[in-house]
């Protein structure tokens, strides 16, 4: 155990540089750039597998140690335990007073007798008596004159450690088999469009290390409308967003029957295998943009991505196919435009009162035909020529719904045709999902019964005076640390008192007294402070 939480210290400290340097399966053109900005030590990085953490041979080498440290706890630990579930409980001790909770009950000679007890049937009769209470008994001796009965509980507390520990090596074994087979992806879906489950139809895609196409179950999901309800009523909250409802129709494959469903935050659809949640919504823009020689060189909803809580929005226009020369466009959108007293543009409300555009546009080469990817949302002017800005004397373009630009020197146009909403997607798959929380709730019951239960030893000797008086001794001892043993010991005497009639003494008196004169029922009890 000492090795397995040494290996568990070990793995959390190898976790850090999966958060300090950038890791290639979640964007390998980023690990590219920064190998390529370090050009000494982005290398030897590399060579040390800084960059691919979680599938590194050293932190794979820790995870199985730890995998196997803990089959090597567990395994002894539970032969262990079947044996002693198995065995009956301990010999009984020769001297009971010196156990930490001892006491003692005395039978008058003439009660005993009416009664019929014997040291043998009073024998029985504790051992009935401790059987009910939860213990399992042996009864020792019973054809003598100081017959025994030995008593234990509190196995579970054994059968919980082991839970606990077994339900970590299947905690693990899930989080293996989520990081081997399992898959996260991102995907925007503008009103009226659909989103299949293939790899090409994702934005980004993060797979396990195992990962296959074949995983991929080809289902559909289609935006039908997407709903946002802001704050009308309150003042001081006037404009935030209540409520964000996704209306999808759904379809499991190709042929299958359509289905619609309710996406909210918080609350996703299952589908294929996979768990797909609403992260994130924005505006669209319609936009058409024609070329030098007249022709449509791009023209549907442009995605844009919000700032501020009003939805004023970053926009990122491309028109690679424009000819003679590639158009670009950047600049903002305003879900509801005003103007401030010094001419700035600035949107007061988060609903399209009054949607207007304002952009920036250039010509030249847009750097699309190389290969390099380029992020969709970032527009590279440094190789661009600027037309329209606030800079020049052309200034920039607002445009309305419904509003044409004809660009300088006679490069095109660009129409702002109309505007719809998008979502933005995270679709999860996790094979070892169930897996985890199974075995994270058994390791938290399996922890609760290792901390709550108690594990306790009793015994109980009887036997008769020679003035006919039956004696029953009694001793308690916990397995470790039990606060609560002296209180296990008053309520045995007190069921003992109550099976053999006799009135019931001063209950953890911690003095052990003489017994009492013959013809008197009297409990002794000793509470010995372990400590």
């Amino acid at each position: 155990m000492r090795t397995a939480l040494f290996l568990l210290l070990l793995l959390a400290v190898a976790a850090v540089p999966g958060s300090l340097f950038p890791q290639r399966p979640a964007n390998p053109a980023v690990v590219t750039q920064y190998i390529q900005d370090n050009p000494d030590t982005g290398p030897v990085l590399d060579w040390f597998q800084l960059f691919d953490v979680y599938s590194s041979v050293w932190f794979s080498a820790i995870y199985l140690l730890l995998f196997i440290s803990l089959i090597g706890c567990v395994v002894p630990r539970a032969i262990a335990h079947l044996r002693a579930v198995r065995s009956t409980p301990p010999r009984t001790p020769k001297r009971l007073s010196r156990l930490p909770v001892y006491g003692t009950l005395e039978v008058p000679a003439d009660r005993a007798r009416d009664a019929g007890l014997t040291p043998s049937s009073a024998a029985e009769q504790a051992a009935a008596v401790l059987r009910k209470r939860g213990y399992r008994v042996d009864v020792r001796d019973a054809g003598t004159d100081r017959p025994s009965v030995g008593a234990e509980r509190g196995l579970a507390k054994e059968l919980g450690n082991l839970v606990f520990h077994t339900s970590l090596i299947g905690v693990l074994v899930s989080v293996a088999v989520g990081g081997l087979f399992g898959y996260n992806g991102q995907k925007v879906i503008v009103e009226g469009d659909s989103f299949v489950n293939t790899l090409i139809g994702y934005d980004s895609f993060s797979p396990g290390s195992n990962f296959s196409d074949d995983q991929l179950e080809p289902y559909s999901i289609r935006l039908d409308s997407f709903d946002v309800r802001f704050d009308r009523e309150q003042e001081s909250h006037y404009g935030q967003p209540l409520d964000f409802t996704a209306n999808v129709t759904t379809q499991d494959g190709p042929g299958e029957d359509e289905a619609q469903q309710v996406l909210k935050v918080n609350a996703p659809i299952t589908i294929g295998g996979t768990n797909v949640y609403l992260v994130g919504n924005g505006y669209a823009p319609v936009v058409t943009v024609r070329d030098g020689e007249g022709n449509i060189a791009q023209q549907g909803p442009v995605v844009s991505v919000p700032s501020d809580g009003l939805y004023t929005s970053l926009i990122v226009i491309k028109a690679p196919d424009a000819k003679p020369d590639q158009l670009g466009f950047v600049g903002f959108f305003l879900p509801t435009a005003f103007v401030d007293e010094k001419g700035v543009s600035f949107s007061r409300d988060p609903d399209p009162f009054n949607p207007q555009l304002n952009l920036n546009s250039y010509y030249g080469d847009l750097g699309l035909d190389d290969g390099t990817p380029e992020n969709v949302y970032v527009l590279d002017t440094e190789n661009l020529t600027e037309l329209n800005s606030r800079n020049n004397d052309d200034g920039g373009i607002v445009l309305g719904v419904g509003q044409t630009y004809d660009l300088p020197e006679g490069k095109g146009s660009v129409t702002f045709d109309g505007l719809k909403r998008y979502v933005a997607l995270d679709i999860h798959h996790d094979p070892g999902e169930l897996g985890a929380l199974v075995f994270s709730t058994l390791a938290l019951l399996g922890l609760s019964a290792s901390l709550f239960i108690g594990r306790r030893r009793l015994w109980v000797r009887t036997g008769e005076h020679p003035d006919g008086r039956l004696m029953v001794e009694y001793g308690l001892l916990a397995r470790g640390e039990d606060h609560r043993l002296p209180a296990e010991g008053a309520a045995v005497e007190k069921l003992l008192a109550d099976r053999f009639l006799v009135p019931t003494g001063s209950a953890g008196d911690h003095s052990h007294q003489d017994a009492a004169p013959a013809g008197t029922g009297q409990s002794h009890t000793n509470a010995k402070d372990k400590s």
